[in-house]
């Protein structure tokens, strides 16, 4: 252990416990008006760890020297910060979420069911499945504006609402594993374990799906007292070519998800036809594509000076006790840079690979930071809790039933 790598430790600690204390900032806002704006900054949970990044690349500079800062930073990978930040603002524009509302909308009319419960459900089980093939911030940017108006609302009960995010994050955690290239964990070690679609649906897909189903179902069943048909909403149709077009967008940048160059280049494209066809679009969530984008930059940063003890307890564990030691390791870091860490493992019996990765992407929905969609989901969903926040004792809480359901499964 360096003194840099103590430092690191000790920031990525303090910002951990930022992140919990961030509903606290929101309510120290309103007690001290003077100075609202810093709290209501520092309560942002998409701040916390680019602003600990700076501070610990600030600390790298004191103690290695200002060079030695600039290497580490320049090091480190943004690939997924920055996929995420596109994907998002392409998959919330209007002609994509017209197009995924109106086949919602016609599902939920097959559906023997309330349209609004029926929608509720789709929300949370089917769109978190399609993140296996859109990708799982594509699958939690469209779900939570779906979802938005008819849960994650006034009028819902605050417990409730926690318990449906609790569902969300997890559901979109397990249900991009039924391929190999949709989950960031999965993806962190597919081509290094040889594990391909098929080998992901046989031993994980089946058994999220399962565990997808009956956690939407539960907590569909216990808000349908409280759903209520969307109040209609005026707005113009958006020509089919329009819809098509973005929705090619969204398909070239998932397939180019790991040439951040030609994903990037498609994206500043996007926006020009956005600007020439400016009629058929309503605002863009840059800038909640862009906070959450810091928030994974700040993430991959102060979580690349944690290897040197997280690597030797994954190394460590027996099977069993590697899958609940990462389930409990990744509420506190990505799930994706942990299972990185175990592909750099050599020796990793299969049994232990899959308790690995299993026990990852079911503690996916524990917090905020357990996944890397996670942030677009509380980004979008967030003004729908009290305070326009979101706790994280609430989320823990209202993630744990899916949790279990999820560990379940994948233990049988």
């Amino acid at each position: 252990m360096t003194t840099i790598q103590l430092v690191g430790a000790i920031l990525f600690a303090c910002a951990l416990v930022h992140t919990f204390a961030a509903k606290g900032f929101e309510i120290l806002a309103d007690r001290h008006p003077r100075h609202e704006g810093l709290f209501h900054l520092l309560g942002e949970v998409e701040v916390v760890f680019g602003f600990w990044a700076f501070v610990l690349v600030l600390a790298m500079a004191l103690i290695a020297g200002g060079d030695s800062a600039i290497d580490y930073v320049e090091s480190r990978h943004y690939t997924e910060p920055l996929f995420v930040f596109t994907v998002m603002v392409i998959a919330a524009s209007k002609p994509v979420l017209d197009a995924v509302r109106a086949l919602l909308a016609t599902i939920a009319r097959l559906v023997p069911l309330r349209t609004e419960v029926a929608l509720a459900w789709l929300g949370l089980a089917l769109v978190p499945l399609a993140g296996s093939l859109i990708t799982e911030p594509a699958a939690m940017t469209l779900a939570a504006l779906m979802l938005a108006p008819q849960v994650f609302r006034p009028g819902i009960p605050e417990p409730l609402k926690y318990g449906a995010l609790g569902v969300l994050f997890v559901n979109v955690s397990i249900g991009g594993t039924l391929t190999s290239y949709a989950a960031p964990p999965v993806l962190m070690v597919a081509s290094t374990w040889g594990w391909d679609s098929a080998y992901m649906f046989t031993h994980f897909g089946w058994r999220a799906a399962l565990a997808v189903l009956i956690n939407a179902s539960v907590v569909t069943l216990l808000l349908r007292k409280h759903l209520a048909p969307a109040a209609a909403q005026e707005s113009k149709t958006v020509p089919f070519k329009v819809s098509l077009i973005h929705l090619a967008f969204l398909a070239a940048v998932v397939l180019l998800a790991h040439h951040p160059v030609l994903f990037l280049g498609l994206f500043l494209l996007f926006l020009g036809f956005t600007q020439a066809y400016q009629r058929h679009q309503d605002p863009l969530i840059l800038k909640e594509g862009l906070l959450v984008g810091f928030f994974l930059a700040g993430l991959v940063v102060l979580g690349g000076m944690q290897q040197w003890w997280l690597q030797p307890i994954v190394s460590s564990l027996a099977p069993t006790a590697l899958f609940f030691g990462a389930l409990g390791l990744t509420a506190i870091t990505d799930n994706a840079a942990l299972t990185y860490l175990g592909s750099l493992i050599a020796g990793l019996s299969e049994h232990a690979k899959y308790m690995l990765v299993a026990g990852a992407v079911a503690g996916g929905g524990l917090t905020v930071i357990a996944n890397a969609p996670n942030p677009a989901g509380a980004a979008l969903l967030r003004n729908g809790f009290e305070d326009e926040s979101i706790g994280a004792l609430g989320l823990l809480g209202g993630a744990l039933g899916p949790t279990i359901v999820a560990a379940i499964l994948f233990l049988i």
